[in-house]
């Protein structure tokens, strides 16, 4: 029964790990983060609205400002009529020529209007701004959950990598615990305490390599590419630098691309609530004409036989005095909307000065950690080379090597974090301030 169990461990040992078969989408094609960047900007489908809405915004100042400028109308008619009518009780075909002809030019113009168009021409240059600033929190919002998960491939071969040195180290002491439980130095409980530790390694392969496949499906979704696609292979431990001090990006954060958005927003409810005031005041339109009407003919051809000639040009002024409130309801939503506006702005200005606190926070603990852990795995990996030199010759149980070998793995699973969280905590401060920080 004994060389049973030790041959069917040694076999645990020499097994290759089961993340073998989970490799998934055969060889995804390495892209770097700036192109996994452009390609998702391209193709996002919150990008492609926000970038529909500059468009949107420049056609309505085009039609804002078209309403500066007079109406004009060509008007052309040609009838035929025929028939009878009653005269007297009798009925009397109609005399004259069947075909009359009409020709005309009219123009209408808004002399006044209380400053309603001009309030609606700021309203929409202010919409426009308002597109253009969310179209770059769009994109920075894009490119950060486009980093994060390119990042979450980098930590996922990280994980890899840290689980496969566990392997080596938990095959290494499965073999000598078996070997000194052959000679009798050993119980059964240290073989199956290595099998475990192998055991849990396997599992610790597989976890890593399932999240690498799932990080590259999220990225390949990302970019809409139609294969594949994962992080190109590079030196996990940079980590990128944030060199600019801190009054400088609280400065970059109060003028990010949220707030932009946030100010051109209330300055849009300002103008439509100066717009909404001019309901009390009186409008004056302009409008004139010019018409033609040819003489009628015998058949139709276009009137282009003599003509007699009209024109017409008139001012028209109109007060609304009373109209079911419909005024003051307008007033009351419009200033309902401006103090809305404003409160959102002077939020977004705090809650950016608290974003930007927190991720420098997070950056800063996240470098220091990594030079922490970088300690502790050389401090682990140190001790448990000693445990396994004491364990081999009979001063130190299988449990001290166990401890020791769980220490070294902690601290390379807290590396791979701080490494991710530094990484996430950049990108995070580059999309709040709207630029890269190379």
């Amino acid at each position: 029964m004994k060389s049973w169990f030790i041959r069917g461990a040694l076999a645990l040992a020499i097994v290759p790990a089961l993340a073998a078969a989970q490799q998934g989408a055969d060889n995804p094609r390495p892209i770097s983060v700036d192109e996994a960047v452009r390609l998702a900007v391209l193709n996002s489908p919150l990008t492609v609205a926000s970038r529909n809405s500059e468009v949107s915004g420049r056609a309505g100042i085009t039609f804002a400002k078209s309403q500066f400028l007079p109406s004009l109308a060509l008007g052309y008619s040609a009838t035929n009529q025929g028939g009878t009518q009653f005269i007297q009780g009798t009925p009397v075909a109609i005399s004259g020529l069947p075909w009359t002809y009409s020709r005309n030019i009219t123009s209408n113009l808004t002399v006044f209007d209380g400053g309603a168009h001009w309030y609606d021409y700021k309203a929409a240059g202010a919409t426009l701004d308002a597109a253009v600033a969310s179209d770059v929190s769009q994109r920075y919002s894009v490119a950060l959950s486009v980093k994060v998960q390119y990042f979450a491939i980098l930590a996922a071969r990280e994980q890899e990598s840290a689980a496969k040195r566990q392997l080596e180290e938990a095959q290494q002491a499965l073999q000598v615990s078996a070997a000194k439980m052959l000679a009798g130095a050993a119980t059964r409980a240290d073989s199956l305490t290595g099998a475990l530790g192998v055991g849990t390694a396997q599992l610790a392969i597989i976890t890593a390599q399932n999240l690498l496949l799932n990080a590259n499906a999220a990225l390949t979704r990302l970019v809409a590419s139609p294969v594949m696609v994962t992080a190109v292979a590079a030196d996990t431990s940079d980590i990128g630098r944030v060199d600019v001090d801190a009054g400088s990006l609280t400065k970059m954060a109060l003028e990010g691309p949220s707030i932009r958005a946030a100010a051109a927003s209330y300055a849009v409810t300002q103008a439509l609530h100066k717009a909404s005031n001019t309901g009390y005041l009186p409008s004056i339109t302009a409008s004139g004409s010019y018409g033609q009407n040819p003489k009628s003919t015998q058949g139709f051809d276009f009137g282009g036989g003599p003509t007699s000639t009209s024109t017409r040009f008139g001012i028209a002024a109109s007060y609304t005095i009373f109209n079911n409130y419909t005024r003051e309801q307008s007033i009351i939503l419009a200033r309902i909307s401006e103090d809305n506006a404003q409160a959102n702005l002077r939020d977004a200005k705090f809650l950016a000065q608290q974003n930007l606190t927190q991720f420098l926070v997070n950056y800063q603990t996240a470098q220091q950690t990594i030079t922490l852990q970088l300690l502790q795995i050389q401090s682990a990996t140190e001790n448990l080379r000693v445990q396994q030199q004491r364990y081999n010759i009979g001063t130190a149980l299988q449990v001290d090597v166990t401890t020791a070998q769980a220490a070294l793995d902690l601290a390379r699973f807290n590396l791979i974090t701080a490494r991710l969280n530094a990484r996430t905590a950049k990108a995070n401060i580059e999309a709040l301030i709207g630029r890269d920080l190379k």
